[in-house]
């Protein structure tokens, strides 16, 4: 158990260090992925989170994780969508997306969120310990184990539900995912099952792309070249994706 709870620790601060390269990057504009590679690592901190639930410091963790992923979702949108009307020709509309994009990362480097974000997780790993020595993780490998179970037969169900929503399916193997990376060791899946996940969830990454700017075209009047496309490539990705949630089902929830 103490190796578990030691592996958790080592794992938060590693998650911090990279948050704050991430700060730095988005600050310093030094490249384009410094606030994905922000969020990802922000998703990782929130994954690893998720099965410990219910210990002194986590939600306070959580809650500004969340918060920090509220702020940054929609400049991230905006960033995917300028970055595919280049690729597209669309010079123009693009650049109306990428011209607040300088000022909007300097704003989250220095907003309150993020700031309560490093406030918070920088006194967890104390917490953890102390949590430890008063004995509230003697049963952590179990609680996890058991975390990690509802997840999968959340998924499970959802994957052999004939009307499944793409949204939440696309969610849950997010979360699947990135918990099954978190926790190696409490790892049971099949060999195959993380390339699958990985796959099932780029897959439904283009079809909620191609969903998301179709809506954004019926407000935003300079999409409307692309929306034909959007469709057909949103077809595509729907056909894709459903042979890609059969493979994951087949390999991961066999009957």
């Amino acid at each position: 158990m103490s190796a578990l709870i030691d592996e958790l620790v080592a794992q938060v601060v590693s998650l911090e260090v990279r948050l704050f390269a991430c700060h730095a990057r988005v600050d310093a504009l030094t490249d384009e992925e410094g606030l994905h590679d922000l969020r990802t690592t922000v998703r990782r901190l929130r994954s690893l989170l998720r099965p410990l639930r219910g210990l002194p410091g986590v939600e306070q963790v959580e809650q500004a994780a969340a918060q920090v992923g509220r702020l940054t979702t929609p400049i991230r949108d905006r960033e995917v969508l300028a970055a595919y009307l280049h690729r597209q020709g669309h010079h123009v509309a693009a650049a109306r997306r990428t011209a607040q994009l300088s000022e909007d990362y300097w704003a989250v480097a220095r907003s309150a969120e993020l700031t309560q974000l490093f406030a918070v997780l920088d006194v967890f790993p104390r917490f953890l310990r102390a949590s430890q020595h008063q004995g509230l993780l003697r049963r952590l490998h179990r609680r996890i184990e058991k975390r990690l179970e509802k997840q999968w037969d959340a998924l499970d169900q959802a994957l052999h539900d004939p009307l499944h929503d793409r949204h939440r399916l696309r969610l849950l193997i997010k979360r699947v995912r990135y918990a099954a990376e978190a926790y190696p060791q409490l790892n049971r899946l099949p060999a195959p099952a993380l390339k699958c996940l990985k796959s099932a969830q780029e897959a439904l990454g283009d079809w909620h792309d191609c969903w998301q700017w179709l809506l954004r075209a019926e407000q935003e009047p300079d999409l409307q070249a692309c929306v034909t496309g959007w469709r057909r490539t949103m077809s595509l990705a729907e056909s894709k994706a459903d042979r890609v949630l059969d493979r994951l089902s087949e390999v991961c929830f066999a009957k």
